[in-house]
């Protein structure tokens, strides 16, 4: 049997054992909404304040000393070696490597600003449903009373 022979029978087989349409009966049962059939908002205010804390006084603060001492080293290196074409390049390198540091360091203070915007946003929410609910009230026949 020749390669074109043995491949058409390889995909046949495979058309065969598999359909190539999904459907799609439930939601699986895992994840956040495991059980009830409905999803569920699962935010916790603590986490995700730890989280903006962790990027605050952990990522950020090492980002930035990573990235100091790699411009001292480069800015060494690149002195020991002027005029030298190696001083240029790594001029050039350094350059690159503040702008990375630079966007790295704004990213994290996007994300550590969006939890606790999220955290803020989330809580305020709740409090603004919890007040509507709680002014909702039925008609009763004691309100004649009144």
């Amino acid at each position: 049997m020749g390669f074109d022979e043995e491949w058409a029978h390889v995909r046949a087989g495979a058309a065969e054992r598999a359909s190539t349409g999904m459907q799609l009966n439930r939601v699986p049962e895992e994840g956040p909404s495991a059980g009830s059939g409905v999803p569920k908002l699962a935010s916790t205010p603590a986490e995700k304040s730890a989280a903006a804390n962790t990027i605050e006084n952990e990522l950020l603060t090492s980002t930035g000393k990573a990235g100091r001492h790699a411009d001292e080293a480069n800015g060494n290196a690149a002195a020991a070696l002027s005029g030298w074409a190696t001083a240029a390049a790594l001029k050039k390198t350094q350059t690159t490597w503040q702008g990375q540091v630079k966007t790295l360091m704004a990213r994290l203070g996007r994300e550590r600003d969006g939890l606790r915007s999220t955290v803020t946003i989330l809580s305020g929410t709740d409090v603004g449903r919890h007040d509507r609910i709680k002014n909702i009230s039925a008609p009763s026949v004691f309100d004649s009373y009144q």
